[in-house]
């Protein structure tokens, strides 16, 4: 069974040999292949090459486009630079005062060559693996990319001091990610990734009220267009979790810092799966080889086999290509039909 057929099967409600393994890759994979993270970033072939032979080398079953977020945000106008072998850098916001936000205006992909690249990436992935690998498209949530042109400390103010102006933004960048989706789900997505990470530090009435239409309205599109959907919020979700699987996602990631994942799993509707959630510090990188298979068998147990194996987050660049390898043989073990 190879990994796009698995992946499918779990998530469409038909057995499969076992939940598939979707680690988050990008420092960690870059590192491993020896490309820098500036091409790993900017360089579509360069992140196809690396996805693809981690993919194969750590038996995962998915590639995707993640890298940096600032695909969007550098083509709205917020100034991105790229050190050689480090995180990317914001060097100028798009939106320092709120009058600023007349200069947000929706982007079409055709013009922007970061969303260009995402585009042929995925291209790259169907052309070398499309009938093998499952294939995740990218884009950033609502609150995040207004983020990105805004910074964190001011945007959550807006939504006391200018809560108008922070809808009108809202408004533009979810209509700007429609047509980003779009765009990847054509070119050969089998999934859409969005990653909406700083819903976790508001309330959960702020997220109700603000943020949750926006991403229904995201994933619906998505799925109209035939697509999955997997939404992803760090931190601890656990308040907001109960409104993230009513967005209706295929796949809900679920962070370390949820302590009962087991929790959530009756609100699970149709064929919704959870992803995650083990520390991606304190057990993959840093636990022991007992305490990484104990989370592995931890997770799949809280989940009742409705979990795709994952750390909450990223893989950290400091993990060691040996714990890789044992955290990837600790997810072959698991098998759908072994849960009660």
């Amino acid at each position: 069974m190879n990994s796009l057929q698995r992946t499918m099967d779990f998530l469409e409600g038909r057995t499969a040999d076992r939940p598939p393994f979707h680690p988050i890759l990008m420092r960690f994979a870059a590192q491993y292949c020896g490309v820098n993270y500036r091409d790993f970033c900017l360089n579509y072939q360069d992140k196809c090459s690396v996805n693809l032979k981690c993919a194969c080398d750590f038996a995962s079953d998915w590639v995707n486009v993640m890298s940096d977020p600032y695909a969007e945000a550098s083509s709205f106008g917020t100034r991105i630079s790229y050190p050689l072998n480090t995180l990317p850098i914001v060097d100028a916001l798009l939106i320092n005062d709120i009058k600023d936000i007349d200069k947000l205006k929706p982007i079409k992909v055709h013009e922007h060559a970061r969303l260009i690249s995402r585009i042929d990436e995925i291209r790259q992935y169907q052309r070398v693996a499309g009938d093998s690998q499952f294939i995740c498209g990218w884009v950033e949530g609502p609150l995040a990319e207004y983020c990105d042109l805004r910074d964190v400390s001011a945007a959550c103010l807006d939504f006391y001091e200018h809560p108008d102006d922070l809808k009108v933004a809202l408004d533009i960048v979810t209509e700007s990610a429609m047509d980003f989706l779009a765009a990847q789900i054509k070119a050969g997505a089998h999934c859409i990734g969005i990653g909406d990470a700083v819903c976790s530090l508001i309330s959960p009435d702020l997220y109700l009220e603000y943020i949750f239409p926006l991403e229904k309205a995201l994933i619906d599109h998505a799925h109209h267009l035939g697509a999955k959907v997997k939404l992803h919020i760090c931190g601890n979700t656990t308040a907001i979790l109960p409104d993230m699987i009513r967005t209706g996602a295929d796949i809900v990631d679920i962070d370390h810092l949820v302590e009962r994942m087991e929790d959530f799993i009756p609100l699970l509707t149709g064929n919704q799966v959870v992803s995650g959630n083990s520390d991606p510090v304190s057990v993959v990188q840093d636990g022991t080889f007992e305490a990484l298979a104990k989370s592995v068998e931890q997770c799949f147990r809280a989940t009742r086999g409705r979990g795709i194996v994952s750390a909450g987050c990223e893989i950290t660049p400091g993990t060691t290509v040996e714990r890789m390898h044992a955290y990837s043989a600790y997810a072959q073990r698991l098998k759908q039909e072994s849960m009660p």
